[in-house]
Parts: structure tokens; sequence; C-alpha cells
């Protein structure tokens, strides 16, 4: 656990032992278990967000994904009456092959992954409202995929399986990013793209794959989210949920520079945008101030990125000026006398 994880996890114990003590509802086990659950609605998302910001890029897309594979899985389960297996199977591979054409813009086209996620944002929104007659979709009273919504949305020994989910994921995803190989490469890649290339980095691969790892996990994370809600609105079913990803990055220490970001920091982001979110909720705070708590968080990490960019680089400024320090003309007067010291012959007296 480095500084960063340390410093999130204390901020993250001070706000809960002073909500709970502001309003002792907060550290209800009611409330403690549906935190839980929401923390991991919205970590899954927000682990492959954070991917892709550490290559240096960002993804603005992941609502509407959400929108346009919502649809698309009720109506198969629905509609079609397509077996759970292959609809859930439908889903994920729709959000791989979303998150490979993105990669594949940025990558092969090298078009700015801004614009390119910026433009997916509306061509899936647009595609789903499009595509139901901007009408919503739902499950009814019928009993379709009755065991994966257990899975969905159950829990096990009280611990909801949304959290559960996120664990594994985050346990997965950090021995992916922080004790392999391509790890590095992401990191490398978002530190210097053309430095990485030229020391025989696949940076296409590595960029592309971190937008398909980020479309498979909003795949993931469009199931859970259609068990939690029972029903898809396609103009607003994941409005602004990329913003939720992004601010939980931010803050877990995930930099809009790229080259920077852990799992855990990620995971911590997500629980305290959420311990946050609560706040505001029991204090009696009208609920149209989410997005400005939201938008506060990003602009709060963002300074602090800031703050401690520029005094790393102050840091070693100061260290390049202390090594290349000139010798002064009485330090290179002593050198030499000591050097014509120890070349003469030594005395008897002096060796016993």
């Amino acid at each position: 656990m480095n500084k960063k994880d340390l410093g999130l996890v204390l901020l993250l114990v001070v706000i809960s032992a002073v909500t709970g003590a502001i309003n002792p509802a907060f550290l209800s086990l009611v409330n403690l278990l549906n935190m839980a659950n929401l923390i991991g609605l919205f970590g899954v998302f927000a682990l492959g967000e954070g991917l892709v910001i550490i290559t240096g890029g960002i993804d603005l897309s992941l609502g509407s994904m959400f929108a346009l594979l919502g649809v698309v899985f009720i109506d198969l389960l629905t509609t079609y009456e397509v077996p759970w297996p292959l609809a859930l199977l439908a889903v994920l591979l729709g959000g791989l092959a979303l998150g490979g054409i993105q990669g594949f813009l940025v990558t092969r086209l090298k078009m700015q992954p801004f614009i390119v996620t910026l433009c997916g944002l509306l061509i899936y929104r647009g595609a789903a409202r499009y595509y139901t007659s901007d009408s919503t979709r739902g499950f009814g009273y019928g009993d379709e995929a009755a065991t994966l919504s257990s899975i969905a949305s159950g829990n096990v020994a009280g611990l909801p399986n949304t959290f559960i989910l996120l664990i594994i994921l985050a346990l997965v995803l950090g021995v992916l990013l922080h004790r392999s190989v391509y790890g590095r490469w992401l990191y490398a890649v978002g530190k210097n793209e053309e430095a990485a290339r030229f020391s025989g980095i696949s940076t296409n691969i590595v960029i592309a794959t971190a937008y398909i790892i980020s479309g498979g996990l909003a795949g993931i994370s469009t199931v859970l989210f259609v068990f939690y809600t029972n029903s898809v609105s396609p103009s607003s079913f994941g409005n602004f949920y990329e913003l939720y990803a992004i601010a939980a990055a931010v803050l877990g220490g995930c930099s809009l520079r790229g080259g920077e970001g852990s799992i855990l920091g990620i995971v911590l982001g997500t629980a305290l945008l959420q311990v946050l979110q609560n706040l505001v909720n029991i204090l009696g705070i009208p609920n149209s101030l989410n997005f400005a708590v939201m938008g506060t968080v990003i602009l709060i990490g963002v300074l602090a990125d800031h703050q401690l960019q520029a005094r790393r680089r102050r840091k070693m400024a100061l260290a390049g000026v202390v090594r290349a320090r000139p010798r002064s003309t009485a330090e290179r007067q002593q050198g030499a006398a000591a050097r014509n010291a120890d070349a003469l012959p030594a005395r008897t007296g002096d060796q016993a």
C-alpha cells in the first residue's frame, strides 16, 4: 500500500466516523450493506476506466454503452426468449466489441480518445433510443432469467454478490496490473508512449486491450444494473455514470496524464465517492447537489495531482542541481592535497 492509498484509507475512516457521529443511521447494518452493494455496482466499471486512464486515455462512453447493451439484453430475454446464458454472453461480447472498436480508432487511426469516446457517448445513446422508439424496456411480471437475477442481486452470508464480484475482479486486475509484464507496459505507455514504442513495446496492442477490458467490464456492469433497476430507460439509464468512474479513478490516485494509479486506489476512490454521496443523503442535502459533489471531487483530485507533480518536478530539479554543482577552488585544492598525501610512502611509525 503506497502513501496515496494509505491517505485514502485514513480519509475514508475519518469521514465515516464524522458522519456516524452526526447521524448514527450511517453505521447501521442496512445502510452499510446498501453502500457495499453500490460500491460493487460502480466499482466494476470504474476499474476498467482506471486502466484506460493509466494509459493516458479516457472513456466517456460508458453510460451510453450501458443504455445500448441494457435494452439489447432485456429484449433478448423477453422478446426473443433467448436463454439467459446466451443473452449474458451476447452482452459481454457486445461490450468487448464496442471497446475494441474504440481501441482501434484510438490506436490505428490515431484519433484522440476524448473525441472517440465522446462520439461513442452520442452514438450509443442515440442507437438505444432509436432501437426502443424511446420507450422503456423491463421484465414485467415474467420470471425471465430468475437464476441470473438471484445471482446478480443476491448475497452470500449477508454480503452483496456485487461487492464480492468487485473484490474478485480487483484481485485479478491487481495481479495483472502490478505483478505482470503487461501491467508494466501499461504504466510505460502512460508515462511516455513514444519512449515505450522505441523500447520494443507494442503500444497499440497495450492501449487497445485497455479499452477492450473496459468494454468487457461495462458489459458485466450492464447486467448488474439491469437487475438492480429491473428496467432500462434509454434516455436516462447509465446517464453520467462515466463521471462516477472518472471521479473514482482520479480520487483513487489515477493521473489524467497517464502512467499512475493502482487497483486498490480505484476501489478506495469508489468507496469514498459512495460514502460522500451517502453523506449528502443522510444530511438531507438535496439530491440535485450530487453532481456538484462529483464535480468538486474531480476538481480536488486534479488539483492534488497537479500539486504533487509540481512538487516532484521541483525535487528532481533540485537533486539535479546538487549533483551538477561545480566544486569550488578550495575544495579542488583539498582534493588534490589528499591525493598527494595518499601517494607519499608511509612511514614506519605511521604503519605501527
